[in-house]
């Protein structure tokens, strides 16, 4: 085979990009609450033992292209777009400034703020740090934030307490730990309501989103679950301002399964936001995009979660892969992300609405009736043709996933 010309490289691209089909239009993605990180689409390919393959790119560019795609809105961490000397400047609010026009330009809102607490060498020892100074410059941070949020016209801001550990043994109090850190989510709620009050607007949504595994060596709140019983622990002023913002491959990384989380979440009254891509069990925080791992459960994800009502927002927190061009980002990266979301969020329609599905659940629930409900094994007995529609229903799952339910069929 003969190398391919430079010139036609993107050419190719496109061409293929187009026969794969089953794309939907700029103002069909806009209808579904999904939202765009500045962070996933500036990410430059770095990683611990990769360097960077792609250049840097600023938020105007960001947001035009998410506009071009049809992603309707758009978040950030506050470091993302503000560089640290900037940070409780002049200069901080001319750069806000200059992200709401971009904003308004192109027709995108932005849905949620988040304070870095963990790149800088400040936050070394994490956000809630035995030194007094680290805290207070912390809650400084986060307060600035919800401001930030408020002038976006933001609805969230989330919070990511992956250094809230240590690396060695016995270094942390673990208790006075997590009061400290609850210290600065109060501080945080508190400032909010002063801010939204002066804006006239609702509060923010604030949003606890675990991880497992890195960097901390031992993290305190590494799960939802673990979020969740703190959020109830009586050490947050404002627990009802406080929610969950979990992560699907957070949640599948410690070998959990993320709908259970979800569902935990969804009882508790806490599943205010959602991150949303795909990865491994038991590996490092890949971030593929959604739907390319494991479609089959992200198809039961999204079914719990219309079942359920949620109408929060879907981030897509992943990371373009590093073979992925610049401009490959936003002619493939993105806009597949966003078709295969709604692709399979439509599919959990179907499946809701499924009749083999439908029936089948409903037999399941009504049981049979034993004709001595006092022995176990005529207990059984009375359900044992019908517990086989556990199968079937999962059989189903995958006819509607691969489309085989409208027909499809392979010749052999």
């Amino acid at each position: 085979m003969k190398p391919i010309p430079q010139a036609d490289h993107f050419p190719l691209i496109q061409r293929l990009t187009q026969a794969c089909g089953g794309s939907y239009r700029p103002e069909q993605r806009r209808r579904y609450f999904i939202t765009g990180p500045q962070w996933a689409a500036a990410y430059e390919g770095q990683a611990v033992f990769h360097a960077p393959t792609r250049p840097p790119i600023g938020f105007e560019d960001v947001i035009r292209r998410f506009a071009e795609i049809g992603i309707g809105y758009w978040c950030t961490h506050d470091t993302d777009v503000i560089p640290y000397d900037a940070l409780f400047q002049d200069r901080q609010w001319e750069i806000t400034g200059k992200i709401k026009e971009s904003l308004d330009a192109n027709g995108l809102k932005c849905s949620m703020v988040t304070t870095e607490t963990f790149h800088h060498p400040v936050f070394a020892a994490g956000p809630a740090a035995e030194a007094p100074a680290i805290r207070e410059y912390a809650k400084r941070r986060l307060a600035n934030t919800v401001e930030i949020g408020h002038t976006l016209g933001a609805q969230f801001a989330v919070y990511w307490p992956g250094t809230l550990g240590y690396q060695v043994q016995g270094a942390v109090e673990e208790t006075q730990t997590l009061q400290w850190y609850a210290e600065g989510l109060n501080h945080a709620c508190e400032t909010d309501i002063a801010v939204a009050a002066r804006h006239n607007r609702p509060t923010l949504k604030h949003c606890l989103e675990a991880k497992p595994f890195e960097p901390a060596a031992e993290i305190l709140l590494p799960t939802s679950d673990a979020m969740l019983a703190f959020i109830s622990s009586g050490l947050l002023k404002h627990p009802d301002m406080v929610g969950l913002n979990p992560e699907y491959l957070h949640e599948l990384m410690w070998g959990a399964a993320p709908r259970a989380a979800l569902a935990r979440a969804l009882v508790c009254g806490k599943l205010f936001h959602f991150d949303i891509n795909d990865g491994y069990r038991l590996k490092h925080d890949v971030d593929i995009g959604i739907g390319l791992i494991n479609p089959l459960d992200w198809l039961c994800v999204l079914v719990l979660l219309r079942s359920h009502g949620y109408a929060g927002p879907f981030n897509l927190d992943y990371k373009p892969p590093r073979t992925t061009s610049q401009e490959g980002v936003f002619a493939v990266s993105f806009p597949t992300a966003v078709d295969r979301f709604i692709t399979l969020w439509e599919m959990a329609g179907e499946v809701i609405s499924d009749s083999v599905i439908k029936d089948a659940t409903e037999a399941l629930k009504a049981g049979g009736e034993p004709e001595d409900p006092s022995s176990a094994q005529s207990v059984f007995e009375a359900q044992r043709e019908l517990l086989t529609l556990h199968e079937l229903i999962a059989h189903r799952l995958f006819q509607i996933l691969i489309g085989q339910h409208r027909g499809r069929t392979f010749s052999i």
